[in-house]
Formats: C-alpha cells, structure tokens, sequence
C-alpha cells in the first residue's frame, strides 16, 4: 500500500508521522471518510467542501489548494491500483511542542490512505442491524460543533464500547433527543413519512445522509428534520441508518423492541437500490 503523506508516496511500512504532531498529543486536526465504486470517487466536492469548511471552523490552514487536495486523493487511488474502495483524509495541526498552543505548530500535516473496507457483513444489509441505546451523549454544540469532523472521537468510542456486541450504538443529546448512531445519521419511516434529526440536534450533516434527501425527494417524499425521542424510533415504521462507510443498512431492532415487522422494510430496500445505482453510475474519475 502507498500512503500520501506531506506531498510525497511512501510504503505503509514507512508511513510516519512525528510524535509532536497536535493530531496524535490533541487530537488536533479533522478528516473525510471518502468512499469510490467503479474507479469513481463518489461525491468528491462534497467532501472536500466539507473538510475545508471543518479546517475553517477550528482556524486550521491546510497547505493544499482543493484542487491539489483532490488531485492528491485520485492518485492515491492510482498508486494503490484500486477501482473500489475508501480514502481516508485527514489533516492534523502538525509538529508542536508539548503545550496547547496551535501557533507553536509551524505547518499542517496532510495525510491520504486508500483502502479497501467492509464496514458490516451483507447479510446485515440483507436481514437488518440491531442498536442499543448508549448512556454516553452526544457532545453538545457549544462543546465541540458536531459539523466538524474532528480527529476527537473519543465521545464516539465511548459509546461504541457501550454498544458491546449489538450492531450499533444509538446516541441522545443533553436534552434526551436522537442525535445519531456512533457514526451513522437517522432516519425513520413512519406512515410513508421520512423524518431525520436535525443537525441543530447534534447530528453530523453527513454526506449520505444529503444524497437520502436527495433520492426522497426523486421519490415524491421529501424529508422532515425533527426532534426525534426514542419513543418515535420505537413505533417506527422502518428505520435505517446512513453513512459514507456504512452506506445505507436497515434496522430491524432497538433496545430489544422489533422495528415494523422486525425485518428490513420496503421503502428502506427502494433507497438501497437507488443509492447503490448512483454510486456505480457517478463520480469523479480516477483514471
């Protein structure tokens, strides 16, 4: 595997960074989780759009333009010979000192791993996942804006650890509304409705989670963002989960309460479909 790290390729085995960088002390710095099908990145702009508003938001100067940025990502896909995959991006404040201070931090790192990934086995996509409530909320929006995709996820793994051997960990703010999953947004199905928390809630704006919108509305069901309780998860129609490593999976069952029929439902397989049609048809190119 090659690895692009500060402008140049190197072997995972030589892949380093330095123990005084602020991503790996602090947690210091955001990413992109960044999918392609097909030898297409899917939703390329979108993406790095979002990372660069993430770098904005925590005043973080990233040393590339976006062009290079994308530039840079289609070739790590090039040097990997991969049509299929996931890219991880991230960019950290770079090498500092021992103290807080990102000022001390003279240049950013930038960091591009293609890979492959299977995020859950496709018998869950067949049959549904099981969630469980975590007691662990979800960081408030004046802690740490959940738009931000931070490299400090530790509030995220606290509940997946919660979540033990279920599918999914389910995450509720400070107010006891949904949120979203450990790293997955909402939605639910009630009545041939389509209701998702709102980010004002402490939902991610995740990338899938707009293309949903967008295939509902190519549905003639446009999506309601609402607070959300637990209780209108458990009287749910359908219910499933969206992410750009998870794609689109059905939940069948939350907190030991069946989900409709306790099997994936109609509607949710129709947005499957239609997802996994438009990442096979469109993209930015690599090749």
């Amino acid at each position: 595997m090659k690895v692009f790290i500060d402008g140049k390729f190197c072997s995972e085995r030589d892949a380093k960074v330095s123990v005084f960088d602020h991503g790996l002390l602090y947690g210091d710095g955001i990413f992109e989780g960044i999918r392609f099908y097909n030898g297409r990145v899917f939703r390329l702009t979108e993406h790095i759009d979002r990372l660069y508003d993430s770098a904005r938001a925590i005043a973080l100067t990233i040393p590339l333009s976006k062009a290079e940025m994308t530039e840079a990502t289609l070739e790590s896909c090039r040097q990997n010979g991969l049509r299929d995959g996931y890219i991880r991006l991230v960019v950290t404040r770079g090498v500092g000192d021992l103290g807080l201070n990102p000022k001390n931090c003279s240049r950013g790192t930038v960091i591009i791993i293609a890979a492959s990934i299977t995020l859950y086995p496709e018998e869950l996509y067949r049959n549904g996942l099981t969630v469980v409530t975590c007691a662990t909320r979800r960081m408030a929006p004046g802690a740490l804006n959940p738009a931000v995709k931070s490299l400090n996820y530790l509030n995220n793994i606290m509940a997946k650890i919660e979540a033990g051997s279920a599918g999914e960990g389910l995450m509720l703010n400070e107010q006891g509304y949904v949120t979203e999953c450990t790293g997955d947004n909402i939605f639910i199905i009630k009545n041939g409705k389509i209701f998702t928390p709102p980010i004002s809630a402490g939902a991610l704006g995740g990338i899938t989670r707009s293309v949903v919108m967008e295939i509902a509305e190519g549905f003639g069901t446009p999506v309601s963002e609402t607070n959300l309780t637990r209780y209108d998860l458990y009287t749910a129609d359908e219910f499933f989960l969206t992410g750009t490593a998870a794609e689109i999976i059905p939940v069948v069952n939350l907190d030991a309460r069946p989900i409709g029929e306790g099997t994936p439902g109609s509607l949710s397989e129709k947005f499957i479909t239609k997802f996994r049609e438009l990442t096979q048809a469109s993209g930015t190119p690599i090749y």
